[in-house]
């Protein structure tokens, strides 16, 4: 039984730290996106 915890906590902190770098990363991108865009608009006018 004991075997099984590390295994069991290992496997949900990789799988939590995975979801949270993929929404880091993809908010990252998602503002350099609309900042570019921001950026374009200006450029516009």
């Amino acid at each position: 039984m004991n075997f099984w915890i590390p295994v069991v906590l290992g496997t949900f902190k990789v799988l939590v730290l995975g979801t949270f770098m993929f929404l880091a990363i993809k908010s990252h991108y998602d503002g350099a996106k609309k900042e570019k865009e921001k950026k374009k608009e200006m450029e516009g006018r």
